[in-house]
C-alpha cells in the first residue's frame, strides 16, 4: 500500500538454546577446548554425538509475523513477558537480524529501547547529550537546536557540568530520557523505556509521545501500561508466544489481552505435598472482584487448604510475595504460636486466606513462595512456583502504592484471620 510506512511479512526468528550438561556445573577452559577438538573430529568423520544434540534446542522468539503500519499511526503492541515483543523491535530497528521474513521500512527510523545506551559516567551532563543524541542519529546542528529544549525536560540545569557518575538515577534517567524524546524521526519505536522515573516524569514523558503521534509520525509502542495504550494508541497488536493473537483498536488488543492473562495464568495449584504433620491440598490467588479480573482495582485473594493429620503445636502457613525482579514484598503468615487463635491447631481441614487491598501493587507479574512449616522446628513445605499472576491497570482507576523493593515490608499485608477455620468452621 502507498501510505504503508511498515511492512512486515513472515518475520521469524530463532535462537538455540543451549542446556548444560546435568551434573556438570564447572568446566574448565582446557575442558572446553578439548572437547572442541574431539567435536570438530567427529563431524570431520561424519559421526555426531547423541549426547550432544541433546544439549541444544530451538526456540522461536518470533514465528511469521505479519502486518501493516499506515503513515502517522500510533500503533501499541503488547503480550506477556517473553511474548516476542522486545525481539520485534530489535528486528525493525536493525539490532537484530531476523532468521527469516522480509521488513519494508519509509523514512528514517529512531528507536528508544534501552535508556543511556552510550552514555559515559566520566563526561560531564553537557558531554553525554552530544555523545548520546550522535549514537541516536542526531546531527550535531540538530543537537544544538534543541539543547535548551533537552535541558529543560530533564531538569539537570545546576548540574549541566557536572560528570553523570556523581548524578543520582533519578537525573541519570530523566537526561537519557530527554535525550532520546527530542529525537525527530518519520518512524519512532519505543521499548518499555518510559516505565521510568516518578509519576510526574512519566506523565511528561507520555505526553511528549502523544505531541509525535499527534504531529503525524508514525509511532510503535510497547508497554504494559494498559491506559497509556489505549490513550496515546490507534490500533494495537497482541503477541503470544511469538505470533500475533490478536489485531485490531487499541482497547479491543487490550480487552483481549487482559483475558487471556486471566484464562492462562498459574493462579491455582491442587496436588498432595507435606509430610505425616501435615498436607497441602490447595492453593491458589484470584481477583475477588471477577468483572474487573487481574486489575490493581481489584482486591486480590491468596488462599490455602492444608490436611493438618494431628495436633500441632507451633503450626505455620504462609506466602512471601515476589515482584517480578524478585524483590521481597511481603510476608504473611498463620501462625498459632503467635496469631489470635489456640496455641495448639488441631487435627482437621485447615483454610487460610489472605487479602491484597486494592491500589496497593502496581501493575506487573507477581510471584508467590509457598512456606508451611512448624515454628523454630521444621519447614514442610517451600514451593517457590507454584503460584503467580500478572496484575494489569486495566480500567485506569484509582492510584496504584507499589510496595517498597526492601525488604522491611514485612507484615504490611494482614493476614483475615476471621477466615480461617478447621473443618469448615469460621
Amino acid at each position: 500500500m502507498s501510505d504503508s510506512v511498515v511492512s512486515v511479512e513472515n518475520l521469524s526468528k530463532r535462537y538455540i538454546i543451549g542446556h548444560q550438561k546435568e551434573g556438570r556445573r564447572y568446566v574448565a577452559l582446557r575442558d572446553v577446548l578439548s572437547e572442541g577438538v574431539r567435536r570438530i573430529g567427529r563431524r570431520l568423520v561424519g559421526k555426531i554425538d547423541a549426547a550432544d544434540a541433546g544439549t541444544r534446542e530451538e526456540f522461536w522468539a518470533l514465528k511469521d509475523v505479519s502486518f501493516e503500519i499506515k503513515r502517522g499511526e500510533c500503533v501499541g503492541i503488547i503480550g506477556r513477558n517473553g511474548a516476542g515483543k522486545s525481539t520485534l523491535l530489535k528486528i525493525l530497528s536493525r539490532i537484530t537480524e531476523p532468521t527469516s521474513g522480509r521488513i519494508k521500512l519509509k523514512g528514517r527510523m529512531a528507536s528508544l529501547l534501552e535508556v543511556g545506551t552510550g552514555f559515559h559516567p566520566e563526561l560531564t551532563g553537557r558531554e553525554n547529550i552530544f555523545l548520546n543524541g550522535a549514537i541516536l542519529g542526531m546531527r550535531r546542528e540538530e543537537i544544538k537546536s534543541k539543547f535548551d529544549e533537552i535541558v529543560a525536560f530533564a531538569e539537570v540545569e545546576k548540574f549541566l557540568d557536572t560528570p553523570v557518575k556523581h548524578y543520582s538515577s533519578g537525573m541519570y534517567v530523566r537526561l537519557a530520557v530527554s535525550v532520546a524524546s527530542h529525537l525527530d524521526p518519520d518512524i519512532l519505536v519505543i521499548d518499555e523505556v518510559l516505565a521510568v522515573g516518578d509519576a510526574e516524569f512519566q506523565k511528561r514523558c507520555l505526553g511528549r509521545m502523544k505531541d509525535v503521534a499527534l504531529s503525524g509520525r508514525t509511532v510503535l509502542f510497547v508497554s504494559h501500561n494498559m491506559p497509556a495504550v489505549t490513550s496515546m494508541c490507534d490500533r494495537g497488536i497482541f503477541l503470544k508466544q511469538g505470533q500475533i493473537d490478536f489485531t485490531g483498536t487499541a482497547v479491543q488488543a487490550v480487552a483481549r489481552y487482559s483475558e487471556d492473562c486471566i484464562s492462562s495464568a498459574e493462579t491455582q495449584w491442587s496436588g498432595n505435598a507435606g509430610d505425616e504433620n501435615v498436607r497441602l491440598l490447595k492453593t491458589w490467588v484470584r481477583p475477588t472482584d471477577e468483572k474487573k479480573g487481574f486489575d490493581t482495582a481489584s482486591p486480590i485473594e491468596i488462599g490455602m487448604e492444608l490436611d493438618v493429620k494431628r495436633s500441632i503445636e507451633g503450626l505455620i502457613a504462609g506466602f512471601w510475595l515476589h515482584s517480578q525482579f524478585e524483590y521481597e514484598l511481603a510476608y504473611v503468615r498463620y501462625d498459632d504460636a503467635l496469631g489470635p487463635v489456640a496455641k495448639t491447631t488441631p487435627p482437621g481441614k485447615l483454610l487460610a486466606k489472605f487479602l491484597i487491598p486494592a491500589n496497593t501493587l502496581g501493575p506487573g507479574l507477581y510471584r508467590i513462595e509457598i512456606d508451611v512449616g512448624i515454628h523454630v522446628l521444621k519447614r514442610i513445605v517451600k514451593d517457590e512456583g507454584m503460584l503467580q499472576f500478572q496484575l494489569d491497570n486495566i480500567t485506569g482507576i484509582g492510584r496504584q502504592f507499589p510496595l517498597d523493593n526492601r525488604k522491611g515490608t514485612v507484615g504490611l499485608l494482614r493476614p483475615a484471620w476471621s477466615t480461617y477455620g478447621l473443618s469448615g468452621d469460621k
